[in-house]
């Protein structure tokens, strides 16, 4: 994914003031609108030139994307290869207003601000409150149980004297069990006010899950590798694993292999139907660190002759 220059696209230095950036704007779109233009490929230009303003307008989202800027190398800044950090957006409220134009954005923009930062806010003198979007990130725990946190976040708003200023607040959050990866949670009332008595606008947090030190996700799948000495994969065993639920007793059956599943139905998260639990089973060596140890192993080897390269014809 292309790293987007949004200051470069509109041809305006960082700390430019809301004036210059307007004046800058309107200059562009009239000479790139693609219903006056002739220029070659001012559609894509146009398409640019709105998403680079839909950012920079925005408070809380240019600030952010400085942020996020300040750590890119210039390497990644030029062409592909970018990823933005994990989290880099943690505890950020962004607002939901456009451009003002019907613009299919980039998958740049998609994967800072997410869909939802493209939809048009409500005009007019009588109008809702704008919806505010914002990222979480929620431990395994709380998705398989449920729970309320107490989340912090931050956005920028005007002054009395139009300056932008940096606002934090708590909120309250209720986590309900069987959440993924991507779904949001709507908090009623908790977003822009309206004007002339038109209600609040939304909050929408969007959930990220916290990486797990057992537990891998997929949807509503957990997987874990569960270890397995080498005579417990060639002549099966019952042995302890842990779910999310407490440990079980499994059967790992004779002649198993590295990568073998096995499934327990509904041990994943909750739902209807709840997701499944799948233990990738993954063979342990013993240490060769003694001498009884090391003749255990000779032994193996003049009892099982095995070659591991068989299959490479070498």
């Amino acid at each position: 994914m292309e790293f987007k220059d949004y200051y470069g696209i509109l041809g305006v230095e960082r700390g430019v003031s809301d004036e210059d950036l307007r004046r800058a704007y309107r200059k562009l779109a009239r000479q790139f609108h693609p219903d006056v233009s002739k220029e070659p490929n001012a559609e894509g230009r146009m398409r640019d030139i709105n998403e680079a303003y839909d950012v920079l307008r925005d408070p809380a989202k240019r600030a952010a994307y400085d942020d996020l800027a300040a750590g890119v190398s210039a390497t990644a800044s030029a062409g592909g290869g970018f990823r933005a950090r994990r989290g880099w957006d943690e505890g950020f409220e962004f607002s939901s207003a456009g451009s003002g134009e019907d613009a299919d954005f980039s998958e740049f923009f998609s994967s800072l601000f997410g869909s939802g930062a493209r939809r048009r806010s409500s005009r007019g003198f009588r109008a809702s409150g704008e919806d505010h979007h914002a990222t979480i990130e929620v431990d395994l725990e709380d998705t398989l149980h449920g729970a309320t946190r107490e989340i912090s976040l931050r956005s920028m708003q005007m002054d009395a004297q139009g300056r932008p200023r940096l606002r934090q607040r708590k909120l309250s959050v209720r986590i309900p069990p069987g959440i993924r990866e991507g779904q949001r949670i709507r908090l009623s009332g908790q977003g822009m006010p309206g004007y002339a008595g038109e209600p609040a606008g939304d909050l929408y947090l969007e959930v990220r899950l916290k990486p797990h030190r057992l537990y891998r996700v997929d949807g509503r799948d957990l997987s874990l590798t569960l270890p397995v000495a080498p005579w417990e994969a060639a002549l099966g065993a019952t042995v302890t694993a842990p779910t999310p639920g407490g440990p079980v007793e499994v059967a790992v059956p004779a002649g198993s292999r590295s990568g073998s599943k096995l499934r327990l139905k509904g041990r994943g998260l909750p739902g209807q139907p709840p997701g499944d639990l799948y233990l990738e089973l993954e063979i342990a060596l013993p240490p060769a660190d003694s001498p009884a140890a090391r003749e255990a192993y000779r032994e193996l080897a003049r009892a099982a002759p095995f070659d591991p390269r068989a299959k490479l014809g070498a």
